[in-house]
Protein backbone atom coordinates (compact mmCIF):
# COMPACT_ATOMS: atom_id res chain seq x y z
CA UNK A 1 0.00 0.00 0.00
CA UNK A 2 2.79 2.64 1.24
CA UNK A 3 4.50 2.00 -2.07
CA UNK A 4 1.76 3.39 -4.53
CA UNK A 5 2.19 6.39 -2.68
CA UNK A 6 6.00 6.33 -3.50
CA UNK A 7 4.68 6.45 -6.96
CA UNK A 8 2.57 9.45 -6.38
CA UNK A 9 5.31 11.27 -4.56
CA UNK A 10 7.93 10.43 -7.48
CA UNK A 11 4.96 11.91 -10.15
CA UNK A 12 5.12 14.84 -7.34
CA UNK A 13 8.72 15.56 -7.29
CA UNK A 14 8.53 15.68 -11.39
CA UNK A 15 5.71 17.81 -11.64
CA UNK A 16 7.01 20.32 -9.08
CA UNK A 17 10.31 20.17 -10.75
CA UNK A 18 8.80 20.76 -14.61
CA UNK A 19 6.78 23.38 -13.40
CA UNK A 20 9.47 25.19 -11.98
CA UNK A 21 12.68 24.31 -14.74
CA UNK A 22 10.47 25.01 -17.61
CA UNK A 23 9.71 29.02 -16.98
CA UNK A 24 13.12 29.67 -15.48
CA UNK A 25 15.50 27.39 -18.94
CA UNK A 26 14.95 30.44 -21.23
CA UNK A 27 16.47 33.13 -18.47
CA UNK A 28 19.34 30.83 -18.06
CA UNK A 29 19.99 30.07 -21.27
CA UNK A 30 19.88 33.98 -22.19
CA UNK A 31 22.19 34.13 -19.40
CA UNK A 32 24.55 31.51 -20.81
CA UNK A 33 24.36 33.40 -24.12
CA UNK A 34 22.85 30.90 -26.41
CA UNK A 35 19.69 33.35 -26.84
CA UNK A 36 20.37 36.71 -28.35
CA UNK A 37 18.89 39.23 -26.14
CA UNK A 38 19.55 41.96 -28.74
CA UNK A 39 16.51 43.79 -30.32
CA UNK A 40 16.80 43.25 -34.79
CA UNK A 41 14.27 45.45 -36.68
CA UNK A 42 14.26 42.14 -38.74
CA UNK A 43 12.44 40.24 -35.51
CA UNK A 44 9.88 42.98 -35.40
CA UNK A 45 8.55 42.84 -39.20
CA UNK A 46 5.56 41.27 -40.00
CA UNK A 47 6.15 37.35 -40.75
CA UNK A 48 3.02 35.85 -41.91
CA UNK A 49 2.10 37.08 -44.78
CA UNK A 50 4.34 39.73 -45.57
CA UNK A 51 2.02 42.71 -46.17
CA UNK A 52 1.29 45.71 -44.03
CA UNK A 53 -2.38 45.38 -42.26
CA UNK A 54 -4.83 47.38 -43.47
CA UNK A 55 -7.57 49.14 -40.86
CA UNK A 56 -8.29 47.66 -38.09
CA UNK A 57 -6.55 44.27 -36.61
CA UNK A 58 -8.86 43.67 -33.71
CA UNK A 59 -11.37 40.99 -34.81
CA UNK A 60 -14.72 40.88 -32.89
CA UNK A 61 -16.15 37.55 -32.40
CA UNK A 62 -19.50 37.19 -31.68
CA UNK A 63 -20.94 36.86 -27.82
CA UNK A 64 -23.04 33.93 -29.25
CA UNK A 65 -19.62 31.44 -29.51
CA UNK A 66 -18.68 32.41 -25.76
CA UNK A 67 -22.28 30.93 -25.02
CA UNK A 68 -22.33 27.90 -26.69
CA UNK A 69 -19.08 26.65 -25.38
CA UNK A 70 -19.86 27.19 -21.90
CA UNK A 71 -22.48 25.22 -22.64
CA UNK A 72 -20.76 22.68 -24.13
CA UNK A 73 -18.80 22.81 -21.40
CA UNK A 74 -21.55 22.37 -19.01
CA UNK A 75 -22.90 19.48 -20.83
CA UNK A 76 -19.24 17.70 -21.13
CA UNK A 77 -19.17 18.45 -16.86
CA UNK A 78 -22.62 16.60 -16.80
CA UNK A 79 -21.06 13.37 -18.99
CA UNK A 80 -17.79 13.20 -17.14
CA UNK A 81 -20.56 13.67 -13.96
CA UNK A 82 -22.62 11.18 -14.38
CA UNK A 83 -20.31 8.26 -16.18
CA UNK A 84 -18.67 7.19 -12.88
CA UNK A 85 -21.97 7.41 -10.57
CA UNK A 86 -23.76 5.22 -13.16
CA UNK A 87 -20.64 2.78 -12.71
CA UNK A 88 -20.63 2.44 -8.89
CA UNK A 89 -24.86 3.31 -8.25
CA UNK A 90 -25.32 0.70 -5.99
CA UNK A 91 -21.82 1.34 -3.93
CA UNK A 92 -22.48 4.93 -3.35
CA UNK A 93 -25.95 4.83 -1.88
CA UNK A 94 -28.14 7.57 -1.20
CA UNK A 95 -25.75 9.78 -0.94
CA UNK A 96 -24.13 9.75 -4.34
CA UNK A 97 -27.61 9.80 -5.18
CA UNK A 98 -28.14 13.56 -3.46
CA UNK A 99 -25.01 14.43 -5.00
CA UNK A 100 -25.63 13.86 -8.45
CA UNK A 101 -29.25 15.07 -8.06
CA UNK A 102 -27.83 18.46 -7.03
CA UNK A 103 -25.38 18.29 -9.90
CA UNK A 104 -28.87 17.86 -12.36
CA UNK A 105 -30.28 20.66 -10.77
CA UNK A 106 -27.64 22.63 -11.33
CA UNK A 107 -27.18 21.94 -14.54
CA UNK A 108 -30.43 22.15 -15.22
CA UNK A 109 -31.00 25.44 -13.98
CA UNK A 110 -27.89 27.11 -15.93
CA UNK A 111 -29.64 25.44 -19.54
CA UNK A 112 -33.26 26.98 -18.60
CA UNK A 113 -31.44 30.19 -18.12
CA UNK A 114 -29.68 30.03 -21.04
CA UNK A 115 -32.72 29.02 -22.78
CA UNK A 116 -34.59 31.97 -21.51
CA UNK A 117 -31.49 34.39 -22.33
CA UNK A 118 -32.15 33.08 -26.19
CA UNK A 119 -28.61 32.10 -25.97
CA UNK A 120 -29.74 28.89 -27.65
CA UNK A 121 -30.99 30.47 -30.57
CA UNK A 122 -28.40 31.55 -33.73
CA UNK A 123 -29.26 34.58 -35.69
Amino acid sequence: MLEQYGYVGILLIVAILFTITIPMLPMLLKRIGLIPSKKNPTKIQQYECGMQTVGKTRIQYNFRYYLFAVLFVLLDMLTIFLYPWAVNVKDLGAGGLVAVGIILILLTVGYIYAWRKGALQWK
